[in-house]
């Protein structure tokens, strides 16, 4: 405790003496003085001690783009001393968004003091832009953008950002996006704070909830684009007006710790969206929205899911994909334990007619499940309300070296595997072992129907799957079970942003 103390009152005294002997020409950020440099001084900078050198947060910002699983203990660690000093370290620039004018009361609005304290905070170096508990930020459509002048950026939330309740309020500049983190790279985004999107007028006016109203699309809560090596952890989202979190054309993304929320009647509120990204780490995630926990879609690859607690919602999709003809491609996703309870589907693959491209090398593991629709499926056969009945079509993105293993629990239907694939492009390499699943209440048997589909199974396998062996192909199955999902949505028909890093 002493040597803790010690390094921080070190840091303020060097600090002092700094100020003391360059006051006439300091001023914050990139030191080319001006009126004000003290005062300003003042009113953004605080210090803290971190317990790293910066050799081992070099050290640490390399595992990033790692593969392997790894634990976040030392996140946990990193953010306790976010607010206690302790340890040696570098001092840290503090940019607290109430030093510029932030209300906090939850009805001022506070997008420009945002801003404003990001653009400081971006400029420094070892920042940390910071949303200071127990206050309520109302911010409407605000982008956070780098590259910032440190790649080891800490955007510490610990009180409560709300998004304005009114659609009518809303920036029509910025339709799709609330708070968008851009061309970042090594950032932290953590706290334990709240990101709350105020959707209750956005679903009201959605043609899910309304069918005279028109489709249209609605503010994604975070999004993070064309960024590298990013942390997001210990976040509550919640009541997005859409989608609460989205990764999008970025590499190296680790999500943690999220606990996310909305209505199960919802629309359109996915929890988190994979989009055109690469090595994306997701886990011990608890999630239950309208839509499906985790989507995962076109350009995604080595997306890796674990500890992941679902529903309700429609499950954890890859998909859809090959809207409108289009070429799709995902590969190397990997779900290993999840618990998905109150749920339209388990695992999902879904793709529409007429697509082209694959997904392939998907692994669904350990995977418990409570009164799920469709346990485990795949549909080659995507429709949504708007254009059904979709017409039959000879192309398809083909689906292959797909496994499932040790999957349990309870189905609500009577087909708890289903496997609908194309007859242009059947399924190949599906492998199903240790499954074990039920009818809920035990209202009945349970059954696997494959349509195209080609593969085995082997060890335990209930319902048997017999059909992997000897399928055959005789188009769209009956009972086709869609979820009136992509209408106002587009999931597979990527926004562009911002420039690729």
């Amino acid at each position: 405790m002493r040597r803790a103390m010690g390094a921080a009152t070190r840091c303020a005294l060097l600090l002092a003496l700094v100020l003391v002997a360059a006051a006439p020409r300091m001023a914050v950020g990139d030191g080319d003085g001006g009126g004000g440099g003290e005062a300003r001084e003042e009113q953004v900078l605080s210090l803290w001690s971190s317990s790293s050198a910066r050799d081992g947060e070099a050290e640490d910002e390399g595992r990033f783009l790692k593969s392997e699983w790894e634990d976040d203990e030392d996140d946990d660690d990193e953010e306790d001393r976010v607010m206690a000093v302790q340890g040696k370290g570098a001092c840290r620039n503090v940019v607290n968004v109430d030093s510029f004018g932030a209300a906090g009361d939850g009805d001022g609005d506070d997008t420009q003091a945002f801003a404003s304290a990001w653009k400081t905070a971006c400029s420094l170096d070892n920042a940390v832009f910071l949303v200071p508990a127990g206050r309520r930020y109302k911010v409407g459509a605000i982008q956070f953008v780098g590259p910032c002048k440190d790649n080891r950026m800490i955007i510490q939330i610990q009180g409560t950002i709300v998004a304005p309740e009114e659609p009518s309020e809303w920036d029509p500049r910025s339709p799709r996006l609330w708070l968008l983190f851009s061309g970042l790279a090594g950032a932290r985004i953590q706290g334990g704070g709240v990101i709350d999107g105020s959707g209750s007028k956005w679903w009201a006016n959605s043609c899910k909830i309304n069918k005279s109203n028109p489709c249209r699309g609605a503010p994604t809560a975070v999004t993070i684009d064309s960024c590298r090596g990013v942390r997001v952890r210990g976040l509550r989202v919640q009541n997005a007006q859409q989608i609460h979190v989205t990764v999008s054309r970025s590499r190296g993304v680790r999500v943690g710790g999220l606990r996310i929320e909305a209505p199960e009647d919802s629309p359109n509120t996915d929890g988190i969206h994979v989009a055109e990204s690469t090595a994306v780490t997701i886990q011990r995630c608890r999630i239950g929205t309208g839509d499906d926990c985790i989507s995962i879609v076109n350009g995604s690859f080595g997306v890796k899911m674990r500890d992941i607690d679902c529903g309700p919602g429609h499950g954890i999709s890859i998909g859809s994909l090959g809207k409108g003809g289009a070429f799709a491609a995902v590969a190397d996703v990997a779900l290993d334990s999840a618990r998905i309870s109150r749920s339209q589907n388990g695992v999902r693959i879904k793709t529409w007619q007429g697509g082209a491209g694959y997904v392939r090398g998907v692994r669904f593991a350990n995977v418990a499940v409570d009164g799920v629709d469709h346990p485990i499926i795949i549909d080659q056969f995507y429709c949504d309300a708007a254009t059904r009945p979709c017409a039959n079509q000879t192309s398809a993105v083909a689906v292959s070296d797909v496994s499932y293993r040790n999957i349990s629990g309870t189905s609500r239907l009577a087909e708890a595997i289903r496997f609908a694939c194309s007859d242009a492009v059947p399924c190949t390499g599906i492998v199903l072992s240790d499954i074990n699943l039920r009818r809920a209440d035990d209202d009945g048997e349970v059954q696997t129907v494959c349509n195209c589909a080609v593969g085995f199974d082997y060890g335990r396998v209930q319902p048997a799957a017999d059909c992997l062996r000897s399928s055959t192909c005789g188009g769209a199955p009956d009972k086709h079970h869609p979820d009136d999902h992509d209408e106002e949505q587009g999931k597979d028909e990527a926004v562009v942003l911002h420039a690729e890093l």
